[in-house]
């Protein structure tokens, strides 16, 4: 489905939802997405060293993340039959290729993080000013 805000008389997109690439940045938008990536570059982790290693995720929320990044092709999920039984995710090759964009987001807010800090900062201010005022 096209995604343009200037469709053809044929075409109409009901919602942004519908369109395919919001989905797919909707995924790897997501915070938990990106830093799960992150930790897979080095190899394949069992799900507990993906949890110790992402601060602050809750077992819930890695669990629908991982499914979400399964279902997208961009993670894989190996069960192996030992007792206990052992579970490790790995990035595909699709998963793989976000390398790259990762590491662009990151350079990004590593270069920028002193202007959003005082973007912040400045907002706050005001906004605090205007409540003051109220």
């Amino acid at each position: 489905m096209k995604c343009s805000t200037h469709l053809e008389d044929s075409e109409q997109v009901d919602s942004l939802r519908d369109c395919a690439s919001r989905q797919v940045l909707d995924r790897i938008g997501d915070a938990w997405s990106v830093l799960i990536v992150t930790q897979l570059r080095a190899g394949p982790l069992r799900f507990t060293e993906l949890a110790r290693k992402m601060d602050g995720v809750t077992p819930k929320m890695l669990t629908q993340t991982l499914r979400g990044l399964e279902r997208d092709g961009l993670v894989t999920r190996t069960v192996h039959a030992v007792v206990p039984p052992r579970v490790d995710y790995e990035l595909t090759p699709l998963g793989r290729s976000l390398e790259g964009v990762v590491d662009a987001i990151t350079a990004w807010a590593d270069s920028h993080i002193g202007d959003v800090l005082a973007a912040r900062g400045s907002y706050d201010s005001k906004a605090s000013t205007a409540k003051n005022r109220s």
